[in-house]
């Protein structure tokens, strides 16, 4: 039984707000260590840590949601989107008062891997109920805002460790910072209790009734389970979860198996967005702001603090007809050549280029949140069949958080040892990501998920001929492959009787 009075767009705003302060939060925990690491309280508390200790602190979090990752695609199929995406909030909500109480390297290096695993399980499953909550003609918009909200939440952890960084004589300068996670985590627990599971995965567990009460919901305008449309709906997603049984469960050999539905191909297009997502460069930048002003163009920690919070915040325009794929390699095309600015304005080194730098940085953030950012965030849970995408994602996701890691790890040091050879690699990174987007991955803008599984059954693993966004949609439609693939499905069982 969905509980709870709300529906149409007022649940569809409640739920995209959820995952939206879900979103915020994941940015706010990408910056926040950045924003306190650097301060004298901070580092008395912690003994001074030397560069290798400073890169295990950071980068311990992404070990930690390494496995947060790890497990969800063990559980997430048994405890649903919803189910997961509490026991990962409760989770991150024990990592920070860990965090926020610890006066040790070992409790602050422990806590922030259990904040990690928390945060691990919601970056699988936020996306994935999000995805299979809303129609395909929302999904890119509802989920460009909310990467906005990553974006966002950078600065605001920067700019709450420079207000609390004021009172330089106690360690509260650094403990509210990351106390402050709890707010955001807070809604998300109150909030989740009254809005529904992701219909697809109801239906995949048999709950066939409750999914088209919440399509109906979901819909408002006065709908009903017996609306011809919601019934439409539903059918397509039964038709889709009966196909894919036919085959049997899905094993983690087959995840890594091409087959009929190309499930390895889907695996590794899936995981190579999150991979663009930090191979860009963007937590060597995002994690240590503050140090690497500091460091590099030896600000003060203060204007550091004040020029990092700045970076993060800037007006956010997306065009939902261009699909996927422009904006990805338009905005690896802009990000490398920031790159290239970067490391030619820090090798130059006089004062007028040290600021041309922070100007590229701030360019480097816009670019990165147009394109690389959203899309490495939806593309997986919508090219991923329903039977395996909990899997996939989960692995993708995975994929994510150990390039995370690498990265965090190694920036202190590289930045001390590599200077601008650093931004060099960065952008000969970025620059890869254009070719290979351009000719492996197809275009999902405005394509049902169901619609995805017809596009890779027809096409072969290679390059891709599916360019283009789908046609324009004004509400549900099921498209006629998918009923043309129930059909088939239908008249085959007919005659194996």
């Amino acid at each position: 039984m969905v509980r709870g009075n709300l529906t149409g767009s007022a649940l569809r705003g409640t739920l995209a707000g959820v995952c939206g302060v879900a979103f915020l939060l994941f940015g706010y925990d990408q910056g926040v260590l950045g924003a306190v690491i650097g301060l004298p309280s901070f580092r008395e508390e912690f003994n001074n840590p030397n560069r290798n200790l400073e890169g295990i602190i950071a980068g311990i979090y992404d070990i930690g949601c390494f496995l947060g990752a790890i497990v969800a695609f063990l559980t997430a199929d048994r405890f649903g989107r919803k189910g997961s995406i509490m026991w990962g909030s409760w989770i991150m909500v024990i990592g920070t008062i860990l965090q926020t109480s610890a006066t040790e390297n070992v409790q602050m290096i422990l806590s922030r891997t259990i904040t990690g695993i928390g945060n691990g399980i919601n970056t699988v499953n936020v996306p994935i109920w999000q995805a299979e909550s809303f129609k395909s003609h929302n999904r890119g918009a509802m989920l460009v805002i909310q990467s906005a909200l990553i974006a966002f939440g950078h600065p605001l952890s920067t700019f709450m460790g420079l207000a609390s960084s004021q009172d330089k004589n106690t360690s509260f300068s650094w403990r509210w910072p990351i106390a402050f996670q709890g707010f955001f985590l807070i809604i998300i627990l109150l909030m989740l209790p009254f809005l529904p599971e992701s219909p697809r995965w109801l239906v995949q567990h048999d709950r066939v009734e409750e999914a088209t009460e919440v399509f109906a919901k979901l819909e408002g305008k006065s709908a009903t389970i017996n609306d011809e449309k919601i019934i439409r709906e539903r059918d397509a997603v039964v038709a889709s979860v009966q196909q894919e049984r036919a085959l049997g469960e899905a094993s983690w050999a087959e995840v890594f198996t091409e087959g009929k539905n190309r499930n390895l191909s889907r695996v590794l297009l899936g995981a190579g967005p999150y991979m663009f997502n930090q191979w860009s460069g963007i937590n060597s930048l995002a994690y240590f702001l503050p140090i690497t002003f500091e460091r590099n163009i030896h600000l003060s920690v203060n204007l550091s603090l004040v020029i990092a919070g700045v970076l993060g915040i800037h007006p956010y325009f997306f065009i939902e007809k261009a699909g996927r794929r422009k904006v990805m390699m338009s905005s690896a095309a802009g990000c490398s050549f920031c790159m290239v600015m970067v490391a030619v304005m820090l090798k130059i080194g006089t004062l007028a280029s040290r600021w041309v730098f922070v100007a590229f940085c701030f360019l480097f953030f816009d670019i990165f949140s147009w394109g690389i950012l959203p899309v490495s965030w939806m593309y997986a849970s919508e090219i991923m069949p329903l039977r395996t995408r909990n899997k996939g994602v989960a692995l993708g996701v995975s994929c994510h958080w150990l390039s995370n890691f690498v990265v965090v790890y190694v920036t202190p040091t590289a930045i001390d040892n590599l200077g601008y050879q650093l931004y060099i690699i960065w952008a000969v990174l970025n620059a890869s990501f254009v070719p290979i987007t351009y000719f492996f991955y197809p275009e999902t803008a405005r394509r049902s998920l169901e619609d995805m599984d017809q596009v890779f059954l027809d096409e072969r693993f290679g390059i891709t001929k599916t360019r283009s966004p789908g046609p324009r949609r004004l509400g549900f439609e099921v498209d006629e492959e998918v009923t043309e693939v129930r059909d088939v499905k239908t008249k085959g069982d007919v005659e194996s009787e």
